[in-house]
């Protein structure tokens, strides 16, 4: 029987969206033919406990490192292909390509014979490294697939690999629950939570550091309340960037019109969605390259909700965006841009109707999760 292992360091309940991404898609493939090798989330008491009661869940067999961080040592090789041959292994799918690909040629050694490594936005800014590069050089030609998020990551990382790896990428973005994020997923009673009922809400969902570009939000909120008086921006998440973001407000004069939640549940994001009028994240690429968006996940969710959305032309976000269909990418760090795309928006409620509702059928059309976990299955 086929089966498959997962060697990752980013699974649940380590938060983040990598995480998220390859727990939906193991949640697709069969628990009956599937092994997930990963590392310890935290070595706390809080941390083991949280780990055990997640694993313990599972509807399949979860083995976990003593070590935070997988790496490719002799060790870490020989316990993955432990696993391999114990559960009867055949596929391996790495979570995140580097460094744990680098193990590919001992498991190949040890009978697999399909090698998936999937790439994230990071590494587009490792293979400008010289040694970064080498080492995705290495984990191309040991594989037998490399995935990528979308256009803008695939020229950068086939770039360091040799044209035959090249050759062999195959897209494997994350998908979009549709079911959860629609667009009756709960908006008005948060607006009525936060007193924000008759008001045009801009909302962006997203984690607080610069690259996301909250601050190009609130500088363009000046021009937008000259307009649009009674508009708040709602900034979901939280992060380190918070008490930068509220000091801005402050300076700028636009601390009333600016609501931040701090960090939300997973299970009230589609809610908090919902709760926009227009969905904005204006990011933009930061030092040189290495710090870029790789898809922009946020914006297919807030489509699949049925908002327009104004993305920031940083990395892969654009190919999230039909540009001029289900919303429009602006320059990352525009106050300009930004502000005029979300006034033509605010004020024109028919235009947001359209474009939330072609997103939401792009969203089913290409990113449900049904759709990429097929892929994938088949990658392997």
């Amino acid at each position: 029987m086929h089966k498959t292992l997962i060697v990752t360091n980013d699974f649940p309940p380590r938060p983040g969206g990598i995480q998220a991404f390859l727990h939906n898609m193991a949640l697709r493939l069969d628990p009956g033919r599937l092994v997930v090798y990963a590392s310890t989330w935290k070595r706390t008491r809080e941390g083991v406990a949280a780990t055990a009661a997640f694993d313990a869940e599972q509807p399949f067999t979860v083995v976990r490192d003593r070590t935070t961080m997988l790496l490719p040592t002799p060790r870490v090789t020989r316990r993955a292909v432990e696993l391999l041959r114990e559960h009867g292994c055949t596929a391996v799918w790495f979570g995140a390509a580097a460094p744990l690909g680098l193990m590919a040629p001992a498991l190949r050694r040890a009978g697999a014979t399909r090698l998936v490594a999937t790439t994230h936005g990071h590494e587009a800014g490792w293979a400008q490294l010289p040694a970064a590069r080498r080492l995705l050089r290495r984990i191309g030609e040991g594989t037998d697939t490399i995935t990528y998020l979308g256009e803008y990551t695939r020229t950068r990382i086939a770039a360091a690999l040799t044209p035959e790896a090249a050759s062999r990428m195959v897209q494997l973005p994350p998908g979009v629950d549709e079911k959860v994020f629609h667009p009756g997923s709960g908006g008005e009673a948060v607006r009525e939570r936060l007193g924000l009922t008759d008001r045009p809400v801009v909302v962006c969902v997203s984690r607080l550091v610069p690259r996301k570009g909250q601050d190009t939000l609130i500088r363009a909120l000046p021009r937008i309340l000259a307009a649009e008086p009674d508009t708040v921006l709602l900034l979901v998440g939280g992060g380190p960037y918070e008490k930068d973001l509220r000091r801005l407000a402050r300076e700028t004069g636009v601390a009333d019109a600016v609501r931040f939640t701090g960090a939300v549940p997973w299970s009230e994001l589609p809610a908090h969605y919902g709760a926009g009028d227009v969905f904005a994240m204006p990011c933009r690429t930061r030092r040189g390259g290495l710090d870029v968006e790789g898809l922009g996940i946020v914006y297919l969710e807030a489509s699949a909700t049925g908002l327009p959305v104004v993305a920031g032309d940083s990395g892969g976000a654009p190919d999230a965006v039909l540009d001029g269909e289900t919303g429009w990418v602006v320059r990352g760090g525009s106050v300009e841009e930004t502000a005029d795309r979300v006034l033509t928006l605010l004020r024109d409620p028919e235009l947001r109707r359209r474009m939330g509702e072609r997103g939401r059928a792009w969203v089913e059309e290409k990113w449900r999760w049904d759709l990429l976990a097929e892929r994938l299955r088949t990658l392997l």
